[in-house]
């Protein structure tokens, strides 16, 4: 009997996937077009036995920041049954920490990776704005997602933050990020691959007076095509660092013409499966070279 795939997803709370369509669904559906038996598991299911699935697919893990520790066990725990995963963990590893903006970065490309703030030091407002100027700041958890625990920062404003900001920094490091304007006034650009080709693509646009562009904070979202300029940066980075992932989602802002990396999303991106007809194909193509 043919062992199922696990489709590798979280236990739901209506934190993050308010108004989504379920794309654990859809992968479901296509694995079942290809006769590839297959279960949606969380990853956190207990007492749960993986080595009764021939494969793993990490799907939509959107909680793991919210347990990391228990999330990098389980890691080591999937290691040891030396089951295939997809993304494989080390790539999930090395993503799941934004530390990974600043080694992007080092190598030369476009990225608006900040300061690194670690945890349990005191925030100073006054060496930060003489290394990297800017009316205002965003902070943002190094193990993160969704926006959560993520603040905009005026930098008139420091001083009556700081107790606030030395407050989070007791329980975890941060990065502090020069807020760039382009993200209010265009949008946050999302292009997503497939076994490094490039699939579709959206650009997602904060509420007003927001800076957040995730959905459940009101933004909205639109398929675009992507210049080529923008589309051959993007492509370089899937080549330097995500060339052997099933998926990975390359976020980013142009500032003056250029494409600037935000976030390579490598371990449970949301993929826009329906936004554009040529995704969920892309995805089963890219399956099948991978599965089949």
């Amino acid at each position: 009997m043919q062992k199922p795939v696990a489709i590798v997803s979280y236990f739901s709370v209506g934190a993050y996937d308010t108004n989504t369509i379920d794309e654990d669904k859809i992968l479901s559906q296509v694995l079942n077009e290809l006769n590839i038996p297959n279960e949606i598991i969380p990853w956190s299911a207990p007492d749960e036995d993986w080595s009764r699935f021939s494969f793993l697919l990490i799907k939509s893990v959107w909680d793991y920041f919210d347990f990391y520790p228990e999330f990098l066990n389980w890691i080591k725990h999937i290691k040891t049954l030396e089951i295939p995963v997809l993304n494989d963990l080390d790539t999930i590893l090395w993503n799941s920490s934004k530390t990974y903006l600043l080694e992007i970065q080092a190598k030369g490309f476009p990225v608006i990776a900040g300061k690194l703030l670690e945890k349990g030091t005191n925030f100073n407002g006054d060496a930060l704005r003489e290394s990297m100027d800017s009316e205002s700041w965003v902070l943002k958890p190094l193990v993160s997602g969704g926006a959560k625990n993520t603040l905009k920062i005026k930098a008139k404003d420091w001083n009556s933050q700081i107790e606030k900001i030395n407050e989070l920094l007791e329980h975890e490091s941060f990065l502090i990020q020069p807020f760039v304007k382009e993200v209010a006034e265009v949008g946050e650009y999302s292009l997503i691959f497939f076994n490094g080709k490039f699939s579709h693509a959206v650009l997602k646009t904060p509420a007003k007076d927001d800076f957040r562009v995730q959905h459940y904070f009101g933004g909205t979202i639109a398929t675009i095509q992507p210049s080529a300029k923008m589309l051959d940066s993007c492509q370089n980075l899937v080549d330097e660092f995500a060339s052997e992932s099933l998926y990975v989602r390359v976020d980013g802002v142009e500032v003056d013409g250029v494409f600037h990396l935000m976030e390579l999303e490598m371990i449970e991106p949301y993929l826009f499966l329906v936004l554009d007809e040529k995704a969920i194909p892309n995805y089963k193509e890219a399956l099948i070279a991978r599965l089949k």
